[in-house]
């Protein structure tokens, strides 16, 4: 069964600026659906307002039309999930419950974020979730699907 997970759209974001890293990893590995990325309305709210600041991309070594395309790409291996439950975890910081509330919806076991410390401190725990890093969840990908080197993803 392919591993269904939430990409934080600070990894995403992450992904664009640097050629190669555990973001760009994660984002292959959805991509090629060796794993199903899924997203809501928050979500992709927030990624069409991220990728419209173009000062954040200044470095980036794509252009704005690859990473419009990118993110056209990944919103269409994505898969939508309405969230009609509102769990507020109560996390410090409350633009991020959206992430946990996706999550549980669409029965994702990883969300993948920079920002761990803050979403495992919500007051809701959801047993089967976990929140990891790029590096974190590649590692694991790498370890349970038999692969050990970084060449592959």
């Amino acid at each position: 069964m392919v591993e269904r997970i939430v990409l934080d759209t600070s990894v995403f974001v992450a992904a664009l600026k640097r050629a190669g890293g555990p973001a760009r990893a994660v984002l292959r590995l959805g991509l090629t659906r060796c794993c199903q990325p899924i997203v809501g309305d928050k979500l992709f709210m927030e990624l069409e307002d991220v990728m419209s600041r173009t000062e954040l991309f200044a470095d980036s070594p794509l252009t704005g039309q690859e990473r419009d395309d990118l993110l056209d790409a990944w919103l269409n291996v994505c898969e939508w999930v309405p969230v009609f439950f509102l769990w507020r975890p109560n996390l410090p910081d409350e633009g991020d419950n959206h992430l946990i509330e996706l999550a549980v919806a669409g029965m994702a076991g990883t969300i993948v974020t920079e920002n761990v410390r803050d979403l495992r401190g919500g007051e809701l725990r959801f047993p089967g979730l976990a929140a990891e890093t790029p590096a974190a969840f590649m590692a694991r990908w790498r370890r349970t699907h038999g692969h050990d080197d970084d060449s592959t993803a």
